[in-house]
């Protein structure tokens, strides 16, 4: 059974899960802002600053646990310009890739929906790499492609990678 559920600040003690997901992404691939072979150290001291935006307000961290082992994350970004209130990013949706097929990254990114619209939020924005996977993904749950910049980022082995921008408009009520 999946669990889903925030991850408060004080839960330190799950950095290195959550770093463990990056890096098995990342070695798997990923796009997602890191290079490999990207290193436990490196990995945990990502989640520890995640962590510390949570204890501000800034960012939302969501995790999903499969028999009590932390097997996915995704993350709302909640603190952006003043004049986007409205708004929030999705960042960094991770499933450990022995989790994969169970349906985790499609709860997942509906957590950090139902998040947002419990914040007033009416917007949903988010990137991925193209040809990624995830697309698809986004495009059944109600995403819509904006664009494409080409050689936007890169793969974990350093070649250049191309970078899809979707929007979600939200509904809540007031």
């Amino acid at each position: 059974m999946i669990e889903l559920r925030p991850i408060l600040h004080k839960e330190s003690h799950l950095i290195p899960e959550l770093a463990a997901i990056l890096m098995d992404c990342v070695a798997g691939g990923a796009s997602v802002g890191f290079l490999a072979p990207l290193d436990a150290t490196h990995a945990q001291s990502y989640f520890a600053g995640c962590l510390d935006q949570v204890r501000q307000g800034r960012r939302r961290l969501f995790g999903a646990f499969l028999d009590k082992q932390l097997v996915g994350t995704v993350q709302l970004i909640v603190d952006l310009p003043q004049n986007q209130p409205h708004r929030a990013e999705i960042a960094k949706l991770l499933v450990l890739r022995s989790a994969r097929g169970r349906n985790i990254e499609a709860q997942l990114l509906q957590t950090a929906e139902q998040s947002a619209i419990a914040s007033a939020k009416s917007l949903l924005v988010l990137d991925t790499a193209v040809g990624g996977g995830a697309q698809s993904l986004y495009t059944a749950l109600g995403y819509h492609l904006v664009g494409v910049i080409p050689n936007y980022a890169q793969y974990p082995d350093g070649s250049p990678c191309d970078t899809a921008y979707y929007y979600k408009q939200l509904t809540y009520s007031a």
